[in-house]
C-alpha cells in the first residue's frame, strides 16, 4: 500500500509538474504566435474607429503585464481630441494595455478586447463655450451605422473590466464653467460591458479632488473613496445611480439618480445627500489650510445636507438643468482649546435654488442664521432673495459681539481682532440699478476701540473707529443716504480720517473729507504676506464735494473738490496686463473737475513713463459701474516694450481676465496681443528714446498717440528706424487675447534697401526682389489687416496699396532678370540699374498687384506688370521695348517661383494665381493662393 502510494503521489506530481510546465510555455509562446496580428489589429482599429491621431513608442504582448490576462499594451502613448481639439491631448499615459479574449484568439483567430488597463496617465477631458467636447473620437464602423444588428467581424471591443491606476483626471467644461481636477485617481469599473443594459460596480479612490464652479473653488485637494454601483443602458446611454456612496475626507455622501447622453448635451436628474452627519464631518472639506485648526478644536451639532441637480442641458437650445442646495445646522457649538467662552446655539437653515443655472433666477431662503457667545454677545440673520441684477429682498441682520471674545472661541490663529460690533439693518423691497430702486431701509454697523493685528506684520492697526448708518424710506436710489461719520485708524503712529455722506444715487451727491498718511506697504503686510517685496507709501488731504451731474453737464462751477493726493513705490495690475505697474512717485492734485498728475514716475518691466497732464470726471468714474476716464498727458520714456504687454506673455500678475486665461490655455506658445482699456479716451503728446515690438527696434518716437473707443491710434508720428524717419498714422483694436486689427499709412524716405530687406520682417516679405537690390528708396504705402497671436500680420487678411520710389537702386543676381538675359542673349539685362521709377502696387488676398512701369537698362526699355503672392509665386508680364527709344518690344511671360521663375519669350499666356481666402470674423484662413487648375491666362 505504501508503495502504491508513493507511485500514485509521484504520478500526480509528475502530470502537475508537466501542467505546470505546459502552462509556463504557454505564457511565453503565446504572445510569440500572434505578434503580427496583435500589432496589424490595434494599427486597424485605431485607423478605422478613431478620427483622431495616435501615437505610441512600441507595442508588446504578454501574460505578465496584468496576470493572468494576455494584454496587448501600448508604451508612451498619446491620443488628441477631436475637433476642434484636434491639437490638444486627450490622453497621455505611460502604459495603456487592452486585455484579449484568449479563447477566441487561439479558436478563432480574432482580437477581442476584453479589458482596459491604463496606468500614470493625464486624461484630459475638455468641453468649449459652444459646448462641443473632445471626447467624441469615436467612429462607428459602417455596418453598424447602417445596421444595428450586424453581425461582428474582426477587432471588437467588448469590456468586462476598466482599471485605471494614479491618473490625472483633468474635466474642464467651459460651457458649464466647471472644473474638476483629481490626481492620483485610481479606479476599478467591473461588469458585462458587452451587454446593452449591464451594472457597473466601482471602486475609486482619488488622493487629491480640486473643484471649480465659475473659477471659485469649493473643494480643494480632498481625499475621496467611493463605493458605487451604476447601471448603464448603452442604448440610451443613460446611467442609473443605484449604489453610489462617497466619502470626501469624513464627509459621507449617497447618489441617486439619472444621468443620460444625449446627441447634443445631457439629461441629469441626481440628488446627492449628506443626512444626519456630525458638523465636524461636515466641516472637514473645508479647504486644507484649516483643517489643522479643526483637529484642535471641539465642535459638536448635527448637519443634514442635500444637494440635487435636474434637467436638460443643451448650448444650442439654451436649456440648462436646475440646481439646489439644502444645508441645515442645529445645537452647533465651537469651543477653541477650551476657550473662556464657546460660540454656541449655532444655526443654520439655508435653501438655495439656481433654475436653469441662471444667476437672474436665483433664489436665496436663509431661514435662520445665528449663534451666541457667552451670555450677552449674539448674532441673527435671515435673507429671502430673488433674482440678481434685479432683486426683491427682505434681509434683516442684528447682533452685537465682544471680537475679542469671538476670536478667542472660534481660535482664529492667523489674525488677533479685538472691538465692540453692533449691527442692526433691515432691508425690504427691489434692488435694481436700472429702475433707480433700492430697498427700503434703516439701520447702521459700528465698531469702536478696533484693533486688529495679523501673523504677517508684528504691529497692529488700533483705534478703529467706524460707523455708518443708512436710510431710505421711499424704496428708490434717489432717497437712499449712507453716512459715514466717523471712520478712522491708526497704524504705525499715523493716524488716518475719514467723514462721507453721500446721497441721492440717481444724481450722487457726496461730501467728503479723508486725510491722513500711510505706510501702504507695512498695512499691506498686515493682511497678506504677498506684500512683502511693497513699500509704498500713501498721503492724502482731500476734500470732495459736488454731484455727479455738475460734471456731466459741464457746471464745474459748482464742484468743490480739492486736495493732493502723494503716492510712492505703489504696486498696481490690471487683469488685462500679465506684469504689474510700479508707480515711483505719483503726485495728483484736484480741482474741481480736473484731477491734475504734477508728477508722475512709472515703470511696467523694462518699460518707463514720465507723465503730466489731467484726467477729467475722476470722481464720477469712480463712483460709476461703467464711467470713462478722459484726459490729456505729455508722456517721455527711454524705453517702451510693446512685447511687455502682450496679454499671454509671462508676468507676476496672477489674477487675469478669463478671456486671457482661457487664452492661455489654448495657446501656450502663443504671446497674445496687446489688449486696450475700453474705459479710457486719453491723447499723448509722446517722446520715447526707444520703442521694442517683435524683435524691431524704433528709435525717437514723436508724436501724438493716444487710446480711444477702446482702441490706440498714432496721429503725425515719427520714428528713426534703420537710419531714416518713419512717418506713420495708425489706429489698432484688440479683437480678442490672440487677434487685433490695424490700419496704418507708412511713409519713409530715402533708406537703405538692403537694411529694410534684412531688418524689417514685413518689408522682406512684401518686397521679395528687395533680396538682391542695392541702394536708395522711399515708400510711400496705405495698408490695413489683421494681426495673429504672435501680433505678427496676417498676410492672408491684408489690404492696401501705395508707391515704391526707386532713386538709386541697382539689381544684381536676381534670378528673374538673370533668366531673362539669358533667354533673350541680352547680358546687359542681367544686372540692371533703376534710379527714378516709381512702381504702384495693391495688395489684396495675400496677392501683390503690380501696375505697369518702365526703366531704361542697356538701352532697352522693359514695361513690367503682373501679380505675386507673399508666397512667391509669379504671373508678370514684361514688354521689352528695342532701342532706339522702345517703340518696337516684344512680349515676355514670367511665371513658376521667385526663387525658380519660367520665362517665355513672345508669349502672352502666364498662369492664373487663385487667391487666399479668409474668414475675416474668425480671423482664419480658409485657402491659401496656389495657382489656377486653368493654369493660363492671357494678357
Amino acid at each position: 500500500m505504501p508503495t502504491s502510494f508513493k507511485h500514485t503521489a509521484l504520478k500526480v506530481l509528475k502530470i502537475t509538474g508537466i501542467t505546470i510546465a505546459v502552462i509556463l510555455f504557454l505564457l511565453f509562446i503565446i504572445p510569440l504566435l500572434f505578434p503580427g496580428k496583435i500589432a496589424s489589429e490595434v494599427k486597424k482599429i485605431a485607423n478605422e474607429r478613431l478620427d483622431t491621431k495616435l501615437d505610441f513608442s512600441k507595442s508588446r504582448l504578454s501574460f505578465f503585464t496584468h496576470f493572468p490576462s494576455l494584454t496587448v499594451s501600448l508604451d508612451d502613448l498619446s491620443l488628441t481630441g477631436s475637433k476642434p481639439f484636434s491639437n490638444d491631448t486627450l490622453l497621455k499615459a505611460d502604459q495603456v494595455a487592452f486585455g484579449i479574449n484568449l479563447k477566441r484568439l487561439i479558436f478563432d483567430n480574432e482580437v477581442k478586447i476584453n479589458k482596459l488597463y491604463i496606468s500614470d496617465a493625464l486624461i484630459n477631458v475638455m468641453v468649449n463655450e459652444k459646448g462641443q467636447a473632445n471626447y467624441n473620437i469615436y467612429v462607428a464602423p459602417k455596418d453598424e451605422k447602417n445596421d444595428p444588428n450586424a453581425p461582428e467581424e474582426g477587432t471588437a471591443i467588448r469590456l468586462e473590466r476598466i482599471d485605471l491606476e494614479n491618473c490625472h483626471v483633468k474635466y474642464n467644461d467651459r460651457s458649464a464653467k466647471i472644473l474638476v481636477d483629481a490626481q492620483g485617481f485610481n479606479y476599478v469599473g467591473k461588469g458585462n460591458l458587452s451587454e446593452d443594459i449591464f451594472d457597473l460596480a466601482t471602486d475609486a479612490r482619488i488622493e487629491n479632488l480640486d473643484f471649480y464652479y465659475n473659477r471659485t473653488a469649493y473643494l480643494r485637494k480632498k481625499e475621496v473613496r467611493a463605493d458605487l454601483i451604476t447601471r448603464i443602458n448603452t442604448h440610451a446611454l443613460s446611467f442609473i445611480l443605484q449604489k453610489n456612496e462617497l466619502n470626501i475626507n469624513k464627509l459621507p455622501l449617497k447618489f441617486t439618480g439619472l444621468f443620460s447622453i444625449l446627441r447634443d448635451g445631457y439629461k441629469i436628474n441626481i440628488k446627492a445627500a449628506s443626512e444626519n452627519t456630525t458638523v465636524k464631518d461636515l466641516l472637514s472639506v473645508m479647504p486644507p489650510e484649516y483643517l489643522t485648526w479643526l483637529e484642535k478644536t471641539d465642535i459638536s451639532g448635527r448637519s443634514d445636507l442635500v444637494f440635487t441637480f435636474k434637467g436638460d442641458y443643451n448650448v444650442a437650445k439654451k436649456q440648462k438643468p436646475n440646481l439646489a442646495f439644502n444645508l441645515k445646522i442645529n445645537e452647533g457649538s465651537v469651543n477653541y482649546q477650551n476657550a473662556p467662552v464657546p460660540l454656541t446655539d449655532f444655526q443654520v437653515d439655508l435653501n438655495a435654488i439656481l433654475p436653469s443655472l441662471d444667476p437672474e433666477q436665483l433664489l436665496i431662503n436663509l431661514r435662520t442664521l445665528k449663534f451666541k457667545v457667552g451670555e450677552k454677545d449674539y448674532f441673527n440673520a435671515y435673507l429671502h432673495s430673488k433674482g440678481l441684477s434685479e432683486m426683491d429682498i427682505n434681509a434683516s441682520v442684528k447682533g452685537a459681539l465682544d471680537l475679542a471674545v469671538v476670536d478667542a472661541a472660534l481660535g482664529l490663529t492667523s489674525v488677533d481682532v479685538k472691538g465692540i460690533l453692533k449691527t442692526d439693518i433691515q432691508a425690504r423691497g427691489t434692488f435694481s440699478t436700472s429702475k433707480k430702486l433700492f430697498p427700503k431701509t434703516i439701520g447702521g454697523i459700528s465698531l469702536r476701540n478696533g484693533w486688529l493685528k495679523t501673523e504677517y506684520y508684528p504691529n497692529p492697526i488700533t483705534n478703529i473707529t467706524f460707523v455708518a448708518n443708512m436710510l431710505n424710506k421711499a424704496g428708490t436710489c434717489q432717497d437712499l443716504i449712507v453716512a459715514v461719520a466717523p471712520a478712522s485708524f491708526v497704524f504705525e503712529g499715523n493716524p488716518v480720517y475719514v467723514n462721507a455722506t453721500v446721497s441721492d444715487f440717481n444724481d450722487l451727491a457726496y461730501n467728503a473729507k479723508i486725510k491722513g498718511e500711510l505706510n501702504v506697504g507695512r498695512i499691506y503686510q498686515v493682511f497678506s504676506q504677498k506684500g512683502l517685496d511693497l513699500t509704498g507709501y500713501a498721503k492724502a488731504d482731500l476734500s470732495l464735494k459736488g454731484k455727479q451731474s455738475y460734471a456731466t453737464t459741464g457746471q464745474y462751477d459748482k464742484l468743490d473738490n480739492k486736495g493732493t493726493l502723494i503716492l510712492k513705490n505703489i504696486k498696481a495690475t490690471s487683469e488685462l496686463f500679465p506684469k504689474a505697474f510700479f508707480i515711483k512717485q505719483g503726485n495728483f492734485r484736484f480741482q474741481n473737475e480736473k484731477m491734475w498728475f504734477e508728477k508722475f514716475n512709472a515703470s511696467y518691466g523694462k518699460s518707463d513713463f514720465d507723465i503730466n497732464g489731467y484726467l477729467l470726471n475722476t470722481i464720477n468714474y469712480f463712483l460709476e459701474s461703467h464711467g470713462t476716464l478722459s484726459g490729456n498727458f505729455n508722456l517721455k520714456s527711454k524705453l517702451i516694450n510693446v512685447d511687455e504687454f502682450m496679454a499671454l506673455e509671462k508676468g507676476e500678475n496672477k489674477d487675469r481676465n478669463i478671456e486671457v486665461e482661457y487664452a492661455k490655455e489654448d495657446h501656450p506658445k502663443m504671446s497674445g496681443v496687446v489688449i486696450i482699456p475700453k474705459n479710457l479716451n486719453v491723447s499723448l503728446n509722446a517722446s520715447a528714446d526707444k520703442v521694442e515690438y517683435n524683435g524691431l527696434v524704433f528709435n525717437k518716437l514723436n508724436g501724438k498717440t493716444g487710446i480711444t473707443k477702446g482702441g490706440f491710434y498714432l496721429e503725425n508720428t515719427t520714428f528713426n528706424i534703420i537710419d531714416c524717419i518713419l512717418g506713420i498714422d495708425a489706429t489698432y483694436k484688440d479683437e480678442s487675447p490672440t487677434a487685433a486689427h490695424f490700419d496704418a499709412h507708412f511713409r519713409a524716405k530715402d533708406f537703405d534697401v538692403q537694411r529694410a530687406y534684412k531688418e524689417i520682417p514685413m518689408f522682406h516679405d512684401m518686397v521679395t526682389a528687395a533680396e538682391k537690390a542695392y541702394g536708395i528708396i522711399s515708400v510711400d504705402y496705405n495698408i490695413k489687416g489683421d494681426l495673429n497671436g504672435n501680433m505678427g500680420p496676417i498676410y492672408e487678411s491684408l489690404q492696401g496699396g501705395g508707391t515704391l520710389n526707386l532713386r538709386d537702386v541697382k539689381i544684381k543676381g536676381l534670378k528673374l532678370f538673370d533668366g531673362i538675359s539669358s533667354k533673350t542673349g541680352q547680358n546687359g539685362l542681367n544686372n540692371p540699374d533703376m534710379q527714378g521709377i516709381e512702381v504702384k502696387s495693391t495688395i489684396n488676398k495675400n496677392l501683390i498687384h503690380i501696375e505697369p512701369f518702365t526703366f531704361t537698362v542697356a538701352g532697352f526699355k522693359p514695361t513690367i506688370k503682373g501679380t505675386t503672392s507673399f508666397d512667391g509665386l509669379l504671373d508678370l508680364r514684361m514688354r521689352l521695348g528695342l532701342p532706339l527709344f522702345g517703340l518696337i518690344g516684344f512680349p515676355i511671360v514670367i511665371t513658376g517661383t521667385h526663387d525658380a521663375p519660367k520665362i517665355k519669350i513672345f508669349s502672352k499666356t502666364g498662369q492664373e494665381i487663385d487667391p487666399a481666402v479668409y474668414d475675416e470674423k474668425n480671423n482664419k484662413v480658409i485657402k491659401e493662393e496656389k495657382v489656377s487648375k486653368s493654369k493660363t491666362k492671357k494678357s
